[in-house]
């Protein structure tokens, strides 16, 4: 994986405005935000999407990202939340590092805006995508 601008605001090469830090996590305000609050969440560890993180670092962020959004619900006075996370260039990712942007929803005029061209799935194709996936979590 090449040197991202996560990885130099990791190191400290680049200024962030940090919300929170441990170990194996960094979050810290979006500099081009969607709403105020929009807060990025990010593993330590270098992985460019999230089928590459490890266990250990997926872990880290899973159990700090409820206490965020809740500091950003908090902090905004926004009930309402996305929690996004892009995996390649076709999905819309733009920094090949991990993270998870948690953005309010203030109104229906900011925040994020979401297309979802829904389709329905057919119970025997489902039944037999169901069972090739089970298998290839073994």
């Amino acid at each position: 994986m090449g040197d991202t601008i996560f990885s130099k605001i990791i190191r400290g090469e680049i200024p962030c405005h940090k919300v929170y830090e441990d170990e194996r996590v960094l979050a810290f305000l979006d500099v081009g935000p969607l709403s105020r609050g929009h807060t990025l969440v990010i593993p330590k560890e270098a992985a460019p999407t999230l089928d590459a993180l490890s266990d250990e670092s997926a872990a880290a962020i899973g159990r700090v990202l409820p206490r965020l959004c809740r500091a950003v619900k908090s902090v905004t006075g926004c009930a309402d939340y996305n929690v996004l996370q892009n995996n390649g260039a076709p999905a819309h990712q733009a920094v090949f590092h991990v993270h998870f942007h948690i953005i309010p929803k203030p109104d229906s005029e900011r925040g994020l805006e979401v297309g979802w061209p829904a389709t329905r799935l057919d119970p025997v194709a489902g039944a037999a995508l169901a069972e090739k996936l089970r298998a290839a979590l073994t």
